[in-house]
């Protein structure tokens, strides 16, 4: 029996056709079984064993074809999907990443009203992390952290704050600034990744030229700047840095403050937290008769928010279909 068809194949389609001719159930092979119960015993044998050599033939022939025809079809789509990375391309084709876009925005206004943007170390000490920050070994709130700690006791920042340390422990009031940075606390789900970003706001002067009524005016200017035409409330909160707290809402920007889904039907969204100073904070930096008010928010939330994306990881998973909305 001739298997020439098999070598002649050109496409993994015509080689199923001919695998289908020879070896389907009313294949050439397949029906040559079928007759073997015409044949006398001895033939039938004879026969039967030359069938199975053929159809162990045909398999192997099939086999290293379709080897040779996927190996040709990734070669060529190789070769058409080839990018010559030394060709000029007068048109952008890449986006700025959603957080990125979102960080610029933020960072951005506050420069614009004066503040500097101030930097620090990834890796940082407990005094600088918590101690300093009223948050002694013993506060409940280390818990809430959920940190990256190292064997020599240094820590990965699960916040910007240090920054804010820093900065007061080598300048002198007034400080008008905001620390931008990536920070990592061991979480993770749909709205918590082990490393996100925040920008951290601080502003100290002399006692008396700084409240929480200057604090309210920037923090509501900003956030109709990033969202629009929104509805601002602070509702009264704890953090142990500062004294009082809040955090601070925005009407939902998906129902209008009507009540939907995203909102939990409460009508509002929660994006940041706020407050005074607390003394303790001066104190372990040395600081005497200041005020100031601080602020703090996660860039990965406004991101969200400001581009409707309901799962934080994907931001994170490099999926070219994600980012290509972007453009």
């Amino acid at each position: 029996m001739d298997l020439s068809d098999i070598k002649n194949a050109l496409s993994l389609e015509e080689l199923e056709t001919v695998r289908v001719k020879l070896l389907g159930k009313k294949g050439i092979i397949s029906q040559k079984f079928k007759e073997l119960k015409n044949l006398s015993e001895e033939e039938r044998k004879k026969v039967a064993k030359e069938l199975n050599e053929l159809k162990e033939k045909a398999l192997e022939l099939i086999a290293q074809k379709r080897k040779e025809l996927e190996e040709k079809l990734l070669e060529e789509k190789l070769k058409s999907e080839r990018i010559d990375v030394t060709l000029f391309n007068p048109k952008p084709t890449g986006a700025i990443h959603p957080i990125t876009d979102t960080m610029n925005k933020i960072v951005d206004f506050f420069t614009k009203l004066n503040f500097s943007v101030e930097t620090g170390p990834l890796v940082e000490d407990d005094f600088h992390n918590f101690e300093a920050l009223n948050l002694p070994k013993y506060h409940p709130a280390r818990d809430m952290q959920d940190t990256f700690y190292f064997k020599d006791g240094s820590l990965l920042r699960t916040h910007t704050s240090p920054v804010q340390i820093r900065t007061m422990m080598k300048q002198k009031p007034p400080i008008r600034m905001i620390s931008p940075g990536a920070v990592f606390r061991r979480d993770y789900d749909l709205t918590h990744t082990p490393m996100f970003h925040q920008v951290e706001g601080l502003v100290v002067d002399e006692k008396g030229k700084v409240s929480f009524a200057n604090l309210k005016f920037i923090l509501e200017t900003f956030l109709i700047h990033m969202f629009g035409d929104v509805k601002v409330r602070f509702r009264p909160s704890f953090f142990p840095f500062t004294e009082p707290s809040a955090e601070v809402d925005i009407s939902c920007i998906f129902c209008n403050g009507v009540g939907c889904r995203v909102c939990s039907h409460t009508g509002w969204l929660e994006v940041l937290g706020c407050g005074v100073v607390d003394p303790n904070v001066f104190k372990a930096v040395g600081y005497e008769n200041v005020s100031g008010y601080a602020f703090g928010l996660g860039v990965e939330r406004f991101a969200m928010l400001l581009n409707k994306i309901n799962d934080l990881r994907s931001m994170y998973e490099g999926d070219i279909r994600l980012m290509e909305q972007f453009k």
